[in-house]
Order: structure tokens, then sequence, then C-alpha cells
């Protein structure tokens, strides 16, 4: 453990490095550059809100943030999940030529998609005062829920960029099963208000929804979800104990497949 501390922070100035290149690759020839961070969810928020709010949010004015709170949550982990699979593959080059520890590649690519979604966090903002939702002593619940979905993303990171590497077709397996953590994470409706009685497990086992949830208590001035909070906390840090071990026992074969 105490080599794993020394030799992490000897690389840290390469895993930031890798941060920016991943920033700045992710906006190149891009007109709008990083304005697409703030544009793209508040774009998305108007269309989600346009086609649902008849169902879902008829008579909410707060259902905007009630979307966007759940969307940003989810975009991260999409994102950040799906460029840590191919962190591995898309450094292969690098990876032959020079020593580097290589966990360093999918950290690098969960940390820069936190910095933009963190970013992003501003159209929340601004949307959550325009509609007049302000703030409470509850908003600082918030960091529980930024924290537990950087931890899950970078555990989920580690077990897909190890997996990737032996198994290609794993990247359309995942997109799919994106679809599915999508619809029962309850992005744009209410589980309470579906007539799903006895089907509630499905979206209780979904780690990403119990973070959602607390994030949108912290946003809407509302306690913490005690289930919620310790089923994400476990989970999030387990994935990320096994991510670590399922990475570090297959590191050393990865020269062979990329």
């Amino acid at each position: 453990m105490k080599n794993a501390v020394i030799n992490f922070k000897k690389y840290r100035y390469l895993l930031k490095e890798l941060i920016n290149k991943d920033i700045k690759l992710k906006y190149r020839r891009s007109y709008l550059g990083l304005l697409w961070t703030l544009l793209e969810p508040l774009l998305t928020m108007i269309v989600l809100t346009f086609v649902f709010s008849g169902l879902f949010g008829r008579g909410d004015e707060s259902y905007p943030i009630y979307i966007l709170t759940g969307r940003l949550l989810y975009t991260f982990f999409s994102t950040a999940t799906k460029a840590s699979m191919k962190s591995i593959r898309s450094n292969a080059g690098m990876i032959k030529k020079v020593y580097v520890p290589k966990y360093i590649y999918p950290f690098a690519s969960t940390l820069s998609n936190y910095v933009i979604f963190l970013l992003s966090l501003i159209v929340l903002i601004v949307v959550s005062l325009v509609l007049n939702v302000m703030p409470t002593l509850y908003i600082f619940n918030a960091i529980f829920p930024l924290i537990l979905i950087l931890i899950l993303s970078l555990g989920v990171g580690m077990i897909l960029s190890t997996l990737a590497v032996f198994f290609r077709d794993l990247e359309y397996l995942w997109s799919v099963f994106l679809m599915f953590i999508m619809y029962t994470s309850a992005i744009f409706y209410q589980v309470e208000k579906l007539k799903i009685a006895g089907k509630e497990w499905i979206f209780n086992i979904n780690p990403l929804y119990n973070i959602i949830v607390n994030f949108r208590n912290a946003i809407f001035g509302r306690p913490m979800d005690k289930y919620a909070l310790i089923y994400s906390t476990c989970f999030s840090f387990g994935s990320l104990i096994i991510g670590m071990f399922i990475f570090y026992k297959n590191q050393d074969k990865f020269i062979l497949h990329i």
C-alpha cells in the first residue's frame, strides 16, 4: 500500500498532463469548445422537458431541474466508463514503449470527464435560480453523491478497461447495458408515480439511481435517503476495490493483447 502511494505521487504530474490532454482532445476542432459543456445539458434538458413534461411533469415547475440532475450524473457515468474502457487500447503505443503505471490511463479518462462534469453543474445552478429553487442547508449533502459517482465510475472504469483488453466486443455490450442503466435511473420520471408495485427492486439495485436520489434530495432541500446512501456507498467502494484487484492481477498480460 505504501509503495502504491509513493508510485502515485511519483506520476501525479503525468496524470495531470493526461487529464489536460484528454480535455483538449475532446474539444479539438470544436468551435464552441468548453462552452458546449454548458450548452449540451441545457439543450438536452429543454428537449426532454418538452417531450415528457405532459406525461411526468404536469404542473411541476421544477421538473426541468429534476431532469437535469439525473441527466448530468448519468451522462458523466456513461462517458467516463466508456472512455476508461478504451483507455488501455488507445494508449497501446505508449504502453509498449515507456513504463508508466497502467492505472494512470483509466484514471485520467475518468478524471478528465469529471472535470467537465463539474463545469456542467454551472447549468444546474443557473436553471435552479431561474426556476426559483433556492438552496437550503441540505445542499451541502450534495458532496456525498458527487464523491460517490466519481468512485463508482473509477471502479467500473477499471473493471471495463481490464476486460476490454481481452474481450473487444465488450464495448458494444456495455452500450446496451448503459441503456438499461439509464431507464432504471429515473432520469425523466418519478418512480413513486409509476404503477410498478413489487418491481421497485429494479431501481433499488441500481447504484446510479441511488446516487441520483440523494443528489436530487440535496438540490430540492430534502434529507438524505439512508438506504440509498448506504447501498451506493458500499457498491461504489466495492466496485473500486474489485476493479483495482482485477486490474492489477491482469495488467502484466495487457502487452500481449493490445
